[in-house]
């Protein structure tokens, strides 16, 4: 009895953030393989350049360990967004912070019209070579979409897949891309396509000095000219879906008080979330809709 009786019922010991690496799938593997939606990947990331002292930030150039866990809940038959209609098969979904692995993008690109990957350059090649490597046929075009110049740091033209011909990436960075030219580097002519229905973004915050710019990013793409609720094409309003693995409460804090002040804030309950993705297991998602869309309008 004493002590090591009371460390043995009590079971693992909690990790510290650090001996986790932060939550990432396998930082150190240049590639491996993954189950997700019943389907087979190889995923290539860089460990080299996770260590690497670039400047704007690394973490992008591994996977996270929400990023397959949320995969297999957003395309699941019982995902609350596809059972309300939130998320269609005429959707267009937009990713904030995609990273290198594109396992988000071919797990949903199936189930909805668009699906817009996006994250800082560094990350497109080998974000390129898994969305090629992992679909069904390998060759690709590119639209014919010119670049804004209204935009502070560069945007590449979006990129199509012929193998999942929905799915285009973009280069857009939360604290230098100027949000409001976004709409003519997606849909060069006046259409509906224009208009993001869902944003999604895994594990984007984990610290302060990222939270605000995210939270802006958000609330810009809501509010983009065709976003508004006042146009004629808005027939409900943009919905933003947010996954965090839960590390500082600090940092954790933080965002939900910025994020609750523009928008409306619900955790999606763990009865509504795959088995992963639960809190028991240190995972949180969170849905938002901008407060100034008066949801009373959209209520039938």
């Amino acid at each position: 009895m004493g002590i090591s009786d009371l460390i043995v019922r009590l079971g693992d010991e909690v990790e510290d953030a650090s001996s986790r690496d932060l939550g990432f799938v396998d930082p150190k593997a240049r590639s491996f393989d993954i189950t997700v939606c019943d389907r087979d990947f190889v995923i290539q990331q860089s460990p080299s350049l996770l260590s690497s002292d670039r400047t704007g930030g690394t973490t992008g150039a591994v996977v996270w360990k929400i990023t397959p866990l949320f995969a297999e809940w957003i395309t699941s038959q019982e995902n609350i967004l596809f059972q309300t209609s939130t998320a269609t098969h005429q959707s267009t979904v937009l990713e904030l912070g995609c990273g290198v692995s594109g396992i988000l993008a071919l797990a949903c690109a199936p189930k909805i019209h668009r699906y817009i990957a996006t994250d800082q350059e560094y990350v497109f090649k080998l974000l390129r070579q898994n969305l090629k490597d992992n679909a069904t046929q390998a060759s690709k075009t590119t639209t014919n979409a010119k670049p804004s110049t209204r935009l502070k740091s560069p945007v590449l033209r979006p990129e199509k897949f012929t193998s999942a011909s929905n799915i285009d990436i973009l280069a857009l960075d939360w604290e230098t891309s100027d949000l409001l030219s976004l709409p003519n580097v997606l849909s060069p002519s006046t259409d509906s396509s224009c208009l993001v229905d869902v944003i999604l973004a895994c594990d984007c915050i984990y610290n302060e000095a990222l939270v605000e710019p995210f939270v802006q990013a958000c609330a810009d793409i809501c509010r983009l000219p065709g976003q508004s609720s006042s146009s004629s094409l808005k027939t409900k309003p943009t919905v933003c879906v947010t996954a965090q693995q839960l590390r500082s409460h600090t940092v954790f804090e933080a965002w939900l008080m910025a994020f609750t002040r523009v928008f409306s804030v619900w955790r999606v309950p763990d009865e509504m979330l795959t088995e992963g993705l639960k809190v028991g297991n240190g995972f949180v998602v969170h849905i938002g809709v901008l407060k100034e869309e008066g949801l009373s309008k959209w209520a039938k």
